[in-house]
């Protein structure tokens, strides 16, 4: 039961993500507010995740997971509830912030705990659904914001009651503590962890920070490619779904896979594949069809970069450094996503023929060969 009250508490937080990303930038659009600064506004959400990132590790080590999801599920419910109360871009802003905040002391303390209690030869599968319910919930998103056009402050009260009744499934769970080797009461002591995650599992951390890159560089800058390559609006909004809909369609069966064989091989099998099909997509980049198959493809296979990254990462981490390593994942996710689309769109900027596919597939093969030099072993103790 432990386990899926969790995977369906962070099914409701990709609901809320899915519904709130669309829905305020239609609104502030609407506002007669400019991309450019909308697009900022977006980044508030991340900016709220790397507050409070180095903040979290203590509190969860003292309280144990539970509070944790309390806390941060019950600052993301009552955000959403209060959009509707003021219509202010800087109260959006802080409201936006703040859900980063909740957002991510939930998806941490949650994926920590997972990772916690799920033997090593049953945590890809885990977290490969940890990763497909979040997925699910973010698709179904804007199905929810398109509610604005019955009333405004609709979206906003459906995502916070449903957050609602996933928050009071939290108190059926029994709390518990991630393991520890030592007692950490110093605020310094969390950086000095860093270095020592970093030094254990250097190379499963560029998966989250590779797949934030990616995520957000397909969503953000890939349509404004697409209007320049004179690809209709409409087909963008056929091609753009077809990555989530592969990274859904094989998250789970790529995680098994990735726990019946060394995980480290079938990481490198899938970066291979996604760097091969966004190369092979700037040859379609004409074709509706194309472009389609090899974004399903290519979504396929990386898009459980973020789940298998994780897995990996507590392959080669001892219990007591999990925590530390679920929050640098977060962190890494955060800057991949905050700096994808401003590098893709710098290089596109300059050179427009190709360089969003080239820039994409070079970041996802370059992840490949530092996996592949990387000779650190899996923690046997496990």
């Amino acid at each position: 039961m432990r386990f899926w009250i969790l995977v369906s508490i962070v099914a409701i937080s990709g609901l809320s993500q899915g519904t709130l990303l669309p829905l305020i930038s239609i609104l502030l659009e609407k506002n007669g507010v400019s991309s450019s600064v909308n697009g900022i506004h977006a980044t508030s959400l991340y900016i709220g995740v790397l507050l409070i990132s180095p903040l979290m590790e203590k509190p969860l080590r003292k309280y144990g997971y539970r509070l944790i999801i309390i806390l941060g599920g019950f600052i993301v419910l009552l955000s959403l509830a209060l959009f509707p109360l003021w219509h202010s871009f800087f109260f959006w802003f802080l409201l936006r912030l703040l859900i980063g905040i909740g957002d991510h002391m939930l998806h941490f303390a949650t994926q920590t705990w997972i990772t916690d209690f799920s033997p090593p030869h049953r945590r890809g599968r885990n977290l490969s659904l940890y990763g497909l319910f979040f997925g699910i919930g973010f698709t179904v998103g804007p199905l929810l914001a398109s509610l604005v056009e019955i009333n405004e402050a609709l979206p906003f009260l459906l995502s916070s009651l449903l957050s609602l009744v996933g928050w009071l499934t939290v108190f059926l769970l029994k709390n518990e503590h991630p393991e520890t080797e030592e007692e950490h009461s110093r605020f310094f002591d969390t950086f000095r962890r860093f270095f020592n995650v970093w030094q254990y599992a250097w190379v499963a951390l560029l998966l989250p920070l590779a797949y934030g890159f990616l995520e957000a560089s397909i969503h953000g800058i890939f349509p404004v490619y697409a209007l320049r390559e004179h690809i209709s609006i409409q087909h963008v909004s056929i091609i753009l779904p077809a990555f989530s809909i592969g990274s859904i369609v094989f998250q789970l069966p790529l995680g098994l896979l990735s726990d019946r064989f060394q995980r480290k091989f079938v990481v490198a099998f899938a970066l291979l594949i996604g760097s091969a099909s966004f190369l092979i997509a700037w040859l379609f980049v004409h074709s509706l069809i194309g472009l389609f198959a090899c974004f399903f493809v290519a979504g396929m296979f990386v898009g459980s970069l973020f789940s298998l990254g994780i897995a990996y990462m507590a392959d080669l981490l001892p219990k007591h450094l999990l925590p530390t390593g679920n929050l640098l994942c977060g962190i890494l996710y955060s800057v991949g996503s905050m700096s994808g689309p401003f590098i893709t769109g710098v290089v596109m900027q300059y050179q427009q023929n190709g360089s969003f596919f080239i820039t994409i597939s070079f970041l996802l093969f370059f992840v490949f060969i530092m996996l592949l030099y990387n000779k650190k072993h899996e923690v046997a103790a496990k």
